[in-house]
């Protein structure tokens, strides 16, 4: 017998709330690039609510922010594609290793300053990410303006062949 998928089930639904569709469209429509970014300020957003937590000495929400942002972190490890480049692919995943190691032993020893460290990982890769697309997109504009030179280098176009 079918039965539809729970709201544990799809990552974009949280913590079984109804749907968030401005998320769900953000996350369909979002280029490649874009989704690596989401990534990124998720494991961020969720290793800050981590750390406030443990100041806050409340151990359940220490463990439930701090799960969150390692399964974003092992999830960017695994979307990594060595056989595109396996030099960058490794130093990144002894990175997302480090920063997944570090919010482990936050969570168990509950100490900020593990997350800290965490953190200052993810937002130099994050930082370096932006950088990056930024780059990708400025290239791409400039392939396209060379595209159009050259079709108007062609001349005009006949109707007549």
């Amino acid at each position: 017998m079918f039965q539809p998928p729970s709201h544990a089930d799809n990552p974009v639904e949280m913590n079984g709330a109804q749907p968030n569709s401005y998320l769900r469209n953000a996350v369909m429509q979002a280029s490649p690039e874009q989704l690596q970014l989401m990534l990124y300020d998720g494991a961020i957003r969720f290793a800050l609510k981590g750390r406030q937590a443990i100041l806050d000495n409340d151990p359940e929400e220490t463990y439930n922010a701090l799960s969150r942002s390692q399964k974003i972190v092992l999830e960017m490890d695994a979307g990594l594609k060595p056989e595109i480049n396996k030099e960058v692919c490794e130093k990144m995943s002894a990175l997302f290793n480090f920063v997944y190691r570090k919010l482990v032993n936050a969570s168990v020893r509950r100490d900020a300053s593990d997350i800290d460290d965490a953190l200052k990982i993810l937002h130099h890769q994050r930082e370096t990410w932006v950088i990056l697309m930024e780059k990708v997109s400025h290239l791409r504009a400039e392939e396209a303006d060379g595209d159009l030179v050259q079709t108007n280098r062609e001349g005009p176009i006949s109707v007549q062949g």
